[in-house]
């Protein structure tokens, strides 16, 4: 008891070593309130282009004041650099589900019109999806905003190198033959060209013979070499 009793009995001063760590409900708040403010952006690119995305626009699909927006972002432009880096880490966490689900049906070493066709068919539904858009969206926005272009350029930079990366993986291309590495970077090429067609119209029935021809010709080039 007298070990009890003789400690001191005022209270603790801010920030006094022995302070327990804030719980911290309200950071989670600010968190929360930041995270839907981005996704509301990337929603907002996608389905109304950079002209149409304003911070109350955003605001109000995230379901937060204009004044909590401006709270995490001052200016519409704070709040589309901070999205065009949002949307580089979900694109690469998409291509990561990509690959693990992916992977399972292309393991082993024998390249095949099966494996391929998957992977094609993979990597073109991310480049005809949302997040897709959002990026088309945020490159246009890119060339007319100073402040947007030389993160967007950098991102995009990184982004096609893990995009090609990760096709001659799940491919099993030895990009050492003569012909290959340069049919997967044609390939991409066409999977983004199929993105932007999509921005317009429901290119799905073209898209489905798109996919089986570059398959069948990609394949033909891997089981050349």
């Amino acid at each position: 008891m007298g070990a009890l009793t003789s400690r001191p009995s005022h209270p603790r001063r801010p920030g006094h070593p022995d302070r327990p760590s804030p719980v911290g409900p309200k950071q989670d708040r600010s968190r929360a309130t930041r995270r839907a403010l981005l996704e509301a952006a990337v929603a907002c690119l996608a389905e109304h282009g950079w002209a149409g995305s304003t911070v109350a626009v955003v605001a109000e699909r995230a379901g937060v004041s204009r004044g909590a927006a401006q709270h995490h972002f001052p200016t519409r432009e704070d709040l589309f650099t901070a999205a065009v880096g949002h949307v580089a880490e979900e694109r690469s966490a998409a291509l990561r589900g990509l690959l693990s689900a992916t992977r399972p049906i292309v393991t082993g070493p024998v390249v095949g019109p099966a494996r391929t066709y998957v992977v094609v068919e993979g990597i073109v539904g991310l480049c005809t999806g949302p997040l897709f858009r959002a990026a088309l969206q945020l490159w246009v926005a890119a060339a007319n905003e100073e402040p947007l272009r030389a993160r967007v350029v950098d991102l995009e930079t990184r982004m096609g190198r893990e995009v090609h990366r990760m096709a001659v993986e799940l491919l099993g291309a030895d990009e050492s033959l003569p012909g290959v590495r340069e049919t997967v970077q044609g390939f991409l090429d066409m999977a983004r060209g199929l993105g932007l067609a999509n921005l317009l119209t429901d290119d799905s029935a073209r898209r489905e013979r798109v996919v089986a021809h570059w398959a069948s010709l990609l394949d033909d080039v891997l089981r050349a070499g």
